[in-house]
């Protein structure tokens, strides 16, 4: 399922970004690459979307997390 479609406060693993190498290559910089986990920590279902990945608080746009496939 999509990254988008989390509800706030749930924990997720990554499996794949549907995306171009450039946004993969910029997700993997933020450390969002196949078998982290993710906590949304924010998903209004419009507007920015936060989660947190090892520690670390990311702010993505929803069409990244529509690109995020996560289980």
């Amino acid at each position: 399922m999509p990254l988008a479609i989390v509800q706030a406060g749930r924990r997720v693993r990554l499996i794949a970004v549907d995306a171009g190498h450039g946004l993969q290559g910029r997700l993997a910089a933020t450390g969002l690459v196949p078998g982290v986990e993710i906590e949304v920590l924010r998903n209004s279902m419009h507007g920015p979307f936060l989660v947190e990945v090892r520690g670390s608080r990311i702010m993505l746009g929803r069409g990244m997390a529509q690109k995020i496939i996560v289980t």
